[in-house]
């Protein structure tokens, strides 16, 4: 090897070296970190599951635990070990159980991730089956002092936009209630209060269907492992698999309120309607740009034209022209009132 050869390979050897191992900012403690944060996550994560498992009063085994985090046996039983060693995990009766400091720091955990998907439904336009995985990584980012202020900002929320309660900050989580939609009767009414967001499969269903925490429902007919509701004046059929994610409060005949249901999209060009109110199924930006346009209980509206395509279509609001599409306009109640020609 000649003399410049030799004094080349020597440059990028110590070169490789040091872009390798430079303290903080090398690829070797780079990849450290990476290992170490991973690692701090998954524990979070174990501790948000055992904390979930024990409020549902469901049994926890290793097998549940790796396949939901998605890691071998193996592993999980040493990142487990090292929850023990920390006093966050201890084992009773077989059973993996949280101590009062694992339960503690749990509910922090869970309190970050409702508060963050609150935060997405109601000052953003991101989609509902996106929240939950928005949520997943930020609830391992955020200090305690940044999520009591995104509570403060959010105005001390007691619930996330599917129901769940959101933790306070000194840890209190108030109790479960309510019964699964199953359970309700072939003509009773219920309120739905929580709206499970996992498998997120089943959940995009359910969105599709366009059902959300505060509406009010009525069973029509359970039959052949299926439940008919009536929900915002239209008709729903669910599997009892997926009827099963919602949970609900019956009733009383006091508290039904019986209305009927006439979105805007139904009206046709030239005709009046008089807005009752806007589905809390619209969030977000959206549902904020509506309240600015002038669009509040008490408003007139006028169809002007509908597009070739018929979405969108233009309307008269407050005297503008306002062009509304259909996933806007079928989210606005209103009733009919007489044009004047």
């Amino acid at each position: 090897m000649n003399p410049l050869t030799a004094l080349i390979f020597g440059i990028s050897f110590l070169v490789i070296v040091f872009i390798l191992f430079i303290p903080n900012n090398g690829l070797i403690p780079w990849l450290k970190r990476m290992k170490k944060n991973t690692e701090k996550e998954l524990l979070e994560d174990i501790l948000k599951y055992l904390y979930n498992s024990e409020y549902n009063n469901r049994k926890i085994s290793f097998s549940a635990l790796s396949k939901e985090l998605k890691i071998s046996h193996e592993y999980a039983g040493q990142l487990n070990q090292k929850l023990i060693q920390m006093n966050l995990v201890k084992i009773e009766q077989d059973n993996l159980v949280l101590t009062g400091e694992g339960k503690s720091y749990a509910l922090r955990i869970i309190r970050i991730h409702r508060l963050w998907e609150k935060y997405l439904a109601d000052h953003t336009s991101i989609k509902e089956t996106e929240w939950h995985n928005l949520a997943e990584t930020k609830e391992h980012e955020l200090s305690s002092e940044e999520t009591n202020r995104l509570a403060a900002k959010l105005g001390n929320p007691l619930h996330d936009p599917h129901g769940d309660p959101i933790p306070t900050d000194v840890g209190e989580m108030p109790v479960s209630k309510g019964i699964l939609l199953t359970e309700l009767t072939e003509g009773q009414f219920g309120r739905i209060i929580h709206i499970e967001d996992e498998p997120k499969e089943q959940y995009a269903q359910l969105i599709a269907m366009k059902l959300y925490p505060g509406m009010q429902i009525r069973i029509i007919e359970r039959s052949d492992g299926k439940i008919s509701i009536e929900a915002d004046g239209e008709e729903c059929r669910l599997a009892f698999m997926l009827a099963a994610n919602i949970t609900v409060i019956p009733l009383l005949d006091k508290e039904i309120i019986f209305e009927t249901f006439i979105s805007l999209s139904s009206i046709k060009q030239g005709e009046s309607a008089e807005v009752i109110s806007i589905s809390n199924a619209l969030r977000g930006q959206q549902r904020r740009r509506l309240l600015d346009l002038g669009i509040v209980p008490g408003t007139k509206i006028t169809a002007q034209l509908k597009s070739l395509s018929g979405d969108p279509t233009a309307y008269e609001i407050r005297g503008a022209s306002i062009a509304l599409r259909k996933n806007q306009s079928d989210h606005i109640f209103i009733k009919k009132v007489e044009t004047v020609v």
